[in-house]
């Protein structure tokens, strides 16, 4: 069994009042077009511009990582979705991204957990694939481009390895997103081979009103008819 994790419980400070993970992004809320993706349905548009075309799903459940204040309105936002939900509460909130990456390993019933961030609206299921084949045998398989850091929101981990070396950074007083996987045995995923089989769209976040604009604009405008 393959998980898929949607992490969806920073407070999006950048963004203003409005929960980022349920705003509407061309007519979609934005945590729906992630877990879409990883569904297989037609939506969004992926890396490429090139329209979606429908296929089977990446991971076999989806795990959604929010305060208990959220859940109402993503529950909404995923009403019918293809995948079956299982919730992972933040008991403590406003723990950083680590904590809320340890509680969707913690809540997965998978080996291994694609772990990704609520704003990425263009995760490439394809691609999601290839990491999920890197992790095997390994503790996680984490893509690096060659101007970024690790992409850690965009990644595969064993379940159980990611979970322990999160509480233990946590016990420690750790908080930085990094700080667990000095503790992993991960393959990196490097830049020559993210190309390969995909965009650096795929790793593209919306942090404010103005990159939903741009990205409203770009999804609208590859789906306009040619």
């Amino acid at each position: 069994m393959r998980t898929g994790a949607i992490v969806a419980g920073g407070r999006s400070t950048r963004f203003g009042d409005t929960d980022k993970s349920v705003a509407p992004l061309a007519g979609v809320p934005m945590v729906r077009r992630v877990a879409n993706r990883l569904a297989g349905d037609d939506d969004p548009i992926p890396p490429g511009a090139d329209r979606a075309s429908g296929g089977d799903p990446v991971v076999d459940e989806l795990v959604v990582n929010c305060r208990p204040d959220q859940r109402a309105a993503i529950a909404t936002a995923l009403d019918d979705a293809r995948l079956p939900i299982r919730w992972s509460l933040d008991d403590e909130t406003d723990q950083g991204p680590m904590a809320g990456i340890r509680n969707a390993c913690r809540a997965a019933r998978g080996e291994y957990a694609f772990v990704v961030a609520c704003d990425m609206p263009f995760v490439d299921p394809a691609f999601v694939s290839h990491l999920f084949a890197e992790a095997t045998g390994h503790d996680a398989a984490v893509p690096q481009l060659a101007d970024r850091w690790y992409q850690t929101t965009q990644a595969v981990y064993n379940a159980d390895a990611m979970g322990d070396a999160c509480d233990r950074a946590l016990a420690r007083g750790d908080r930085k997103i990094l700080d667990p996987l000095s503790e992993l045995e991960y393959a990196v995923v490097g830049d020559d081979a993210i190309r390969e089989r995909t965009t650096e769209r795929t790793f593209a976040n919306v942090n404010t009103r103005e990159e939903l604009d741009d990205t409203e604009a770009f999804i609208r405008s590859a789906l306009s008819p040619t």
